[in-house]
């Protein structure tokens, strides 16, 4: 049976599984200097690696404020989620004024956008696979030996996307022990 995607439109959809549909994906990568993997994908393709996208921002990201609806599926649409690119001045007192937030009734452009180039990324490489070599230091085949550095692993969340939706939240898996402090 093929996938449906249903893509979250700011409703709080009970039965959203993308933030992107394949018209976003294809528009976003319209100005992709790299966009051959999502270009050459079959739409079930790109279909399939929107969805998986947006599981894995939901699965690693914890974004500010809070969820809209208790039913809702995904962790967007938010409430009260401070937007860095509105005008600060709008802060009142303890409370966030709600000109200062992402809109309660929307997914911001830069979630969708960052789904988009999550989606791409997985087309061309399966980035929750475990690292090669993993759990070894070396392996002798034959008198070859590989080494292997365990601290040398691709992140599932590229660094781009991370930068794409560090203005709304912080990456749960960051190791640096450190937290966003966010002033009200």
């Amino acid at each position: 049976m093929p996938l449906t995607l249903i893509k979250e439109t700011g409703a709080g959809l009970a039965n959203a599984n993308a933030y992107a549909d394949v018209a976003d994906g294809d528009a976003f990568h319209d100005g992709h200097l790299y966009a051959t993997a999502w270009t050459g994908a079959t739409t079930a393709s790109k279909t399939a690696a929107l969805v998986m996208a947006t599981r894995l921002i939901d699965a690693e990201y914890q974004f500010s404020g809070v969820k809209t609806t208790d039913s809702q599926t995904l962790l967007w649409p938010r409430y009260r989620c401070p937007d860095p690119d509105r005008d600060a001045t709008l802060r009142v007192g303890l409370l966030l004024a709600s000109e200062n937030c992402v809109p309660e009734d929307s997914v911001p452009k830069a979630v969708i956008q960052a789904t988009c180039e999550l989606a791409r990324e997985l087309l061309i490489a399966d980035r929750t696979a475990a690292p090669a070599g993993e759990g070894l230091k070396y392996y002798n085949d034959a008198g070859k030996q590989t080494g292997y550095d365990k601290t040398d692993t691709r992140p599932v969340i590229p660094k781009l996307v991370q930068a794409m939706l560090a203005k709304y939240g912080s990456l749960i898996s960051a190791k640096s022990g450190a937290v966003k402090l966010i002033r009200v």
